[in-house]
């Protein structure tokens, strides 16, 4: 890990996970991460923004001691997690007299998780500040993005927000800014994908905070620096708007070919109708992939075979993680094939509370696909077509949302 300043006063400190691939045991991690720390130094005072996952404490701790500095003051917690604190007893052990600043809930996690004293804490509200003689911190609460915790550090006089987990991508790089947006578009699309989506609407209150600041640096908790703020709040405005695209995904597993028929034909006459349309096999799923693909589309179309008289326990998978996650998608239909009975379309639409949708008449189909499974599949691409550029849909049906 090599310190590198982003300005005169505000050091990075950067620890690479090239080769993690799980998150919480959860996410995947294609391009790894980074966990990532800042140090500010005012004319008096000496203040650490965040620190790293406890198994790269070691790294981190030298990384601070090549700076050279004597004295820390503060150490500024953003959030309670542990790859955002968990280095904390490590630096009050290199520094007892620094204190540790931070919002109470995000208190009683460190307290709850990790060897810190009560008494080395200061506490801040939403708007609080902290001087360090010639530079100015700002605290900003923002509530659920994606903890009741998390909060955003500003500093003025650099104009650089300390998002913590908020705008931030799981990508490992050397780079220290965001040089390649290309790539970083798609990390930290997937990043809020997994992690942002269920709270969108915080996140868009998030951004609202950020708005009226004076912004030359974007600085989050995993990910490069953004030396251009307005690449990542513009891909966050859109991806937490309203609106939604043409745009059709399809999970799907077929195990004696039927589904997978069904599948091929709905592509097809979606395709014909002007829609964009992103099949899924989840099979050995890429949950992050699934996250992705429903961020912006419209609607989303659950294919299975009936097993148990309901769905394969793997699209029974992709329907629980896409009810987690709760986009904004407005539309979802069942399709599938089945032997001799099964409530198919029953099970998944049970499985899906969180998604405001209203969910067209299923497709089904008993052992292979005839030709009026085929005209159903034809209606359903019509169903679907006239909701998404206009016009009722036919033989629609609300679905009550927790």
């Amino acid at each position: 890990m090599i310190p590198v300043n982003i300005t005169e006063s505000v050091i990075s400190f950067r620890s690479s996970h090239w080769d993690r691939k799980l998150f919480d045991e959860l996410v995947p991690l294609p391009e790894g991460t980074t966990y990532n720390a800042y140090l500010v130094k005012g004319s008096e005072k000496t203040a650490l923004i965040d620190t790293v996952y406890p198994p790269k404490t070691a790294d981190f701790i030298s990384a601070l001691q090549q700076t050279g500095i004597e004295t820390l003051d503060y150490i500024i917690s953003n959030h309670g997690e542990h790859d955002h604190s968990g280095s904390i007893p490590a630096v009050l052990e290199l520094f007892p007299n620094a204190k540790v600043v931070t919002n109470m809930k995000c208190r009683r996690f460190i307290l709850d998780t990790l060897p810190v004293d009560k008494d080395a804490f200061i506490t801040i509200k939403d708007g609080s500040t902290l001087s360090l003689g010639d530079k100015t911190l700002t605290f900003l609460m923002t509530p659920w993005v994606h903890w009741p915790d998390t909060m955003i550090t500003y500093l003025e006089e650099d104009r650089i927000a300390f998002t913590c987990d908020f705008l931030g991508s799981h990508f490992a790089t050397t780079d220290l800014f965001a040089i390649d947006e290309a790539r970083v578009e798609i990390a930290a699309k997937r990043y809020y994908a997994e992690i942002m989506m269920p709270y969108r609407a915080y996140s868009k209150e998030a951004l609202d905070r950020l708005e009226p600041l004076k912004l030359d640096f974007i600085a989050p908790g995993h990910g490069p620096v953004h030396a251009r703020p307005e690449f990542i709040t513009g891909l966050y405005r859109q991806w937490t708007a309203d609106e939604c695209k043409p745009t059709v995904v399809i999970p799907y597993l077929s195990m004696y070919e039927s589904t997978a028929t069904m599948v091929t034909y709905l592509v097809d006459r979606l395709q014909e109708r002007g829609l964009s349309v992103r099949p899924i096999n989840v099979v050995d799923l890429d949950s992050g992939e699934l996250a992705m693909a429903l961020v912006e589309a419209s609607t989303v179309v659950f294919a299975s075979p009936t097993v148990l008289s309901g769905a394969h326990p793997f699209v029974a998978y992709a329907a629980l993680l896409a009810n987690m996650l709760a986009p904004k998608t407005k539309f979802a239909a069942v399709v599938g094939s089945f032997g001799w009975e099964g409530t198919l379309p029953d099970v998944i639409q049970a499985m899906l509370p969180k998604l405001n949708v209203t969910f067209f008449e299923p497709v089904l189909a008993r052992g292979v696909p005839r030709e009026e499974a085929f005209a159903e599949l034809d209606r359903l691409a019509d169903d679907i077509a006239r909701a998404n550029f206009g016009g009722a849909p036919a033989a629609a049906q609300e679905v009550e949302t927790a």
